[in-house]
């Protein structure tokens, strides 16, 4: 069994193929698709498509990228949605949230600034919440752990994680499991397929990112979590380990990160 710890299944690419899509993944083992939402508008989406097949379950919250046009009001509804979702058991995490300096027009002035307000007012959340989170990491990890060292979260996923393996440490040490999928098939993807094949296996997630960051072997196509199997396969390649192996941990560290999920494994 694999988990797709994060996926997109309710962007546009999959708008009249996503229910196949997850129904095509399960039957190659991928039994479980966390799909995060990235704003608002997108909250009664991601929580519908979770419902609509037997492995979905979904986050809520506002994508660093989305922050621009995101309001005060918006923080207000993801509270109060948040707290109504407690009810639903495919409710498992907030996000995706985080901070993204890779573009240069969002790492700096009033921008940047209304980036770490709004993580930092959603990391509250789910602390109030006793939620984990969904991280966005995007050249933005040291700036991510200040404010984790500051409000206290029950850990999480740090996604699409790039970092060094200092800062992958302090992530563990926080409680994350550290997301690997296409980036880690190129070749020249050096320090990401480092950090894949010494971390300690406890730390790792498998995600697809669809229908984003695709493997080399459909780039520059679309992503999809059909393509999870032979992503594991990479990941058991360059740990030495035999992919069943890999599926099972991969799968337990999800279930432990995102404990709503992992109540839902075993029921």
């Amino acid at each position: 069994m694999l988990v797709d710890s994060h996926c997109h299944l309710d962007a546009q690419e999959f708008v009249d193929t996503a229910l196949d899509i997850a129904v095509n993944a399960a039957a190659q083992g991928v039994r479980w698709i966390v799909i995060p939402a990235v704003e608002r508008t997108n909250f009664n989406t991601v929580r519908s498509l979770a419902h609509q097949f037997a492995g979905g379950v979904y986050a809520l919250g506002i994508h660093p990228m989305y922050v621009a046009s995101a309001s005060e009001e918006d923080l207000l509804v993801l509270r109060e949605q948040a707290e109504v979702a407690m009810t639903d058991p495919r409710f498992v995490a907030i996000g995706e949230i985080g901070l993204d300096f890779f573009i240069p027009e969002l790492r700096q002035g009033a921008l940047r600034d209304k980036q770490e307000f709004f993580y930092i007012e959603q990391l509250k959340i789910a602390r109030d919440a006793g939620l984990p989170v969904i991280l966005h990491v995007r050249q933005s990890q040291d700036t991510l752990l200040k404010h984790l060292r500051r409000i206290r979260v029950s850990g999480g996923l740090a996604h699409a994680f790039n970092g060094s393996e200092q800062q992958a440490q302090a992530f563990i040490d926080r409680g994350f499991a550290l997301g690997f999928g296409g980036a880690m098939t190129f070749t020249r993807a050096l320090q990401i397929r480092r950090l894949a094949a010494s971390l300690p296996a406890t730390a790792l997630a498998l995600e697809t990112d669809a229908p984003d960051i695709s493997p080399s072997w459909l780039h520059p196509a679309p992503n999809s979590p059909e393509q999870l199997p032979a992503i594991a396969a990479v990941l058991a390649e360059l740990r030495g380990q035999p992919v069943a192996e890999i599926a099972r941990q991969t799968t337990d560290n999800v279930a432990r990160v995102l404990p709503r999920l992992g109540s839902l494994m075993m029921a």
